[in-house]
């Protein structure tokens, strides 16, 4: 007791001064029982690790030092370094077993091993961090003899698989004889002979291995049916559906699913490229995830980026789900390099609301994600990280977004298709006189107040007709030709661009990749009050007709490519009357007006003009009358697609051949031969 005391108090005085340096092992301290240990040295560059053990009598450590020696036989000191981490790995190389007779190299007591280890980690010659081990192991005492000779008796477990949960179901009497039970272990002999030939069949009888009646092999005479062996199990006889038997037979074991690819020419590598909608992947071989939405709208977490599929997500975080975004991120390229992604920070703390004496920490409030590529590779990740502070009982919306740019462009420019439209993809305007770059056009995006004034806009997308509207708010003491410039501004401000682009990927460089907008009845002054808004005020624009002209033009891949063909643009004209024309108390009123979009698909080609005949005779006209001469022979024109061509085509000629012997052998065919061969 005297040298454990002894060795804790310089276990204790070593915490006290192993505070000075700036590295630690985590932990510094470690209470062992086992036979081996393992610590960690964070941020520091150390080469050389030295293991000591102090003295037993005196309790005291040698001096540490950076020779890099193991000055102990029983011990062994292993170092793996990865990257700014060394692991350290401490373990017993003696034996742990009590002595016996003629045997050396054991424990002579229960407590084998009490001693205190020290490891020194040095840099530049220079101790850096040490860690103190006390080592308290007791001897192994499942075995007496180290030699592994021993004979013990040992319990023999048996299977279950094979054996029954009751060895005598029917022993229902403790210590006497059950009649009929020929496997109670209490009847003798001669009692059996009693019963022997009728003792309890089956499981309730301890025989525990009947062959039920569905097997092949089994034999049941007249009470078969005939269709038996052709639906009889085959089985083996271990296998029984009766009490205390279990299938044994063959199992595949559950593969789990797993984001490594093992189909690589290296360790992370790829070396043909990526196609559209292959997963990236990170270093080491695993999933580029970025936290992406569910159709339910949940996120998942650890959703793979899949190669040029562009995509925006919120998701709803609390403190525990919220968190940072890493700095060293490495992906593959697809062809066998590494890109290193390049990471940006912006402090958004204002945002929030310290949370005083709280544990707060920061978290990442929106990521953007901006793939470089080329072909099939990447070329380079930058990542964009807006970041602030979140505090305990707070939740926030994080924003993520995946752009992949083409490394032949300069700017990071959306398309709204290549080279048609898409569906649902804003429809790209331009200023072709002016240096402002693509816009698209606008409609008015519905808000609590639905004011003109107030409410915020959103972009027309292509294919989808549309209606919005807003409220303007008019000033009861200006003219009407005041009101009818303000309510057009409002309208023109939707469309302040002179052309549209034909296709998604229209370049503003480009002048054929542009319509010009056709803009008919201007808002005149014509029929204009005088004065402020007494009365009735004509013509005001109160809504602005946009129509759209697109086709199909041609297909890529089989997918039909659509462009714009025109677009117009019209104001429709109401009359608008001052609710109160004699006295109005208040000198405001509203105006309601709307703006609807159109989308008109016409055929690429102009269709067949009819013929005069078509347009004459009209009784012909399948689609007009319930006779059509034209389809009695329908069979036999390329529009039956019932059977091939060749079979209706010959079909029709055997058909033709017997009609021509029906009419040559019938009248009058037949006076005209009689008269042909008279003599």
């Amino acid at each position: 007791m005297t040298l454990r005391r002894l060795l804790w108090g310089l276990l204790l005085l070593f915490r006290a001064g192993a505070q000075d340096g700036d590295h630690d092992f985590q932990p510094s301290l470690i209470h062992m029982s086992g036979t081996i240990v393992t610590a960690s040295l964070t941020n520091s560059q150390a080469d050389i690790f030295s293991l000591a053990v102090a003295d037993n009598e005196t309790g005291s450590l040698p001096l540490s030092d950076c020779s890099g020696r193991n000055r102990t036989d029983d011990w062994s000191l292993q170092v793996v370094h990865q990257r700014n981490v060394s692991r350290v790995t401490v373990s017993l190389t003696r034996h742990l077993q009590l002595c016996v007779s003629n045997v050396t190299d054991c424990c002579v007591e229960a407590l084998c091993l009490l001693q205190t280890l020290q490891v020194s980690a040095c840099q530049d010659g220079k101790v850096v961090a040490r860690l103190l081990i006390q080592a308290e192991i007791y001897a192994n005492t499942s075995s007496g003899n180290t030699t592994g000779n021993t004979e013990e008796n040992a319990t023999m477990i048996p299977n279950q698989v094979f054996h029954p949960l009751g060895s005598c179901p029917c022993n229902l009497t403790s210590g006497a004889c059950d009649v009929r039970c020929c496997c109670d272990l209490d009847c003798t002999p001669e009692m059996k002979q009693l019963f022997e030939g009728s003792c309890f069949e089956g499981v309730f009888g301890g025989d525990v291995n009947p062959p039920f009646d569905q097997l092949c092999s089994v034999k049941s005479g007249s009470l078969a049916p005939d269709w038996f062996p052709f639906l009889c199990v085959q089985s083996s006889l271990n296998n029984s559906p009766f009490l205390g038997y279990f299938y044994d037979g063959s199992t595949s074991s559950f593969q789990a699913s797993s984001f490594k690819l093992p189909l690589q020419t290296g360790p992370g590598k790829l070396s043909n490229g990526y196609r559209q909608g292959d997963p990236i992947l990170s270093v080491p071989n695993d999933y580029f995830t970025v936290p992406q939405s569910f159709i339910a709208g949940q996120c998942a977490r650890n959703a793979p980026v899949s190669f040029l599929r562009n995509f925006e997500a919120e998701c709803v975080a609390t403190y525990k789900e919220a968190g940072s975004v890493a700095l060293d991120i490495v992906i593959n390229s697809g062809v066998g390099d590494d890109i290193k992604a390049e990471v940006t920070s912006e402090n958004q703390s204002s945002v929030l609301v310290s949370g005083a004496g709280k544990e707060c920490r920061n978290v990442s409030f929106a990521e953007d994600y901006i793939i470089t590529w080329e072909g099939k590779r990447i070329k380079g990740l930058k990542i964009k990280v807006l970041y602030g502070v979140i505090c305990p009982e707070e939740t926030i919306t994080q924003k993520f977004t995946v752009t992949f740019v083409s490394a032949n462009v300069t700017s990071v420019e959306e398309f709204s298709g290549n080279p048609g439209y898409q569906v649902g993809k804003p429809v790209r305007a331009a200023n072709l006189s002016s240096l402002d770059p693509v816009t698209t056009l606008k409609l008015w995006k519905p808000d609590g107040k639905n004011l003109c004034s107030s409410g915020n806009v959103t972009p027309l997308l292509f294919g989808l007709g549309s209606i919005s509207g807003c409220i303007v708010e008019v000033n009861l003491t200006d003219s009407c030709a005041q009101l009818r410039e303000d309510i057009a501004a409002r309208l023109n401000s939707l469309v302040q661009v002179s052309h549209v682009g034909k296709r998604g990927n229209a370049r503003k460089n480009v002048p054929d990749d542009w319509v010009e907008i056709i803009r008919l009845n201007a808002v005149s002054s014509t029929n204009a009050s005088v004065g402020s808004l007494t009365g009735i005020c004509l013509d005001v624009p109160a809504h602005l007709n946009i129509q759209i002209i697109t086709a199909d033009v041609g297909a890529i891949e089989g997918i039909a490519q659509e462009e714009i063909l025109g677009v117009q643009i019209s104001f429709s004209t109401i009359t608008w009357q001052v609710p109160c024309p004699l006295a109005c108390q208040e000198k405001v009123s509203s105006l309601p007006i709307s703006v609807a979009v159109q989308f008109i698909k016409v055929p690429a080609q102009p269709p067949v003009p009819k013929t005069r005949f078509q347009i004459n005779y009209t009784e012909y006209d399948c689609r007009r009358n319930d006779v059509c001469w034209p389809q009695l022979f329908y069979p036999m024109t390329r529009y039956y697609t019932g059977e091939p061509y060749s079979h209706t085509l010959a079909k029709g000629l055997v058909l033709v051949f017997f009609v021509l012997v029906a009419a040559v052998l019938s009248e009058p065919w037949n006076g005209i031969l009689r008269l042909w061969n008279k003599p």
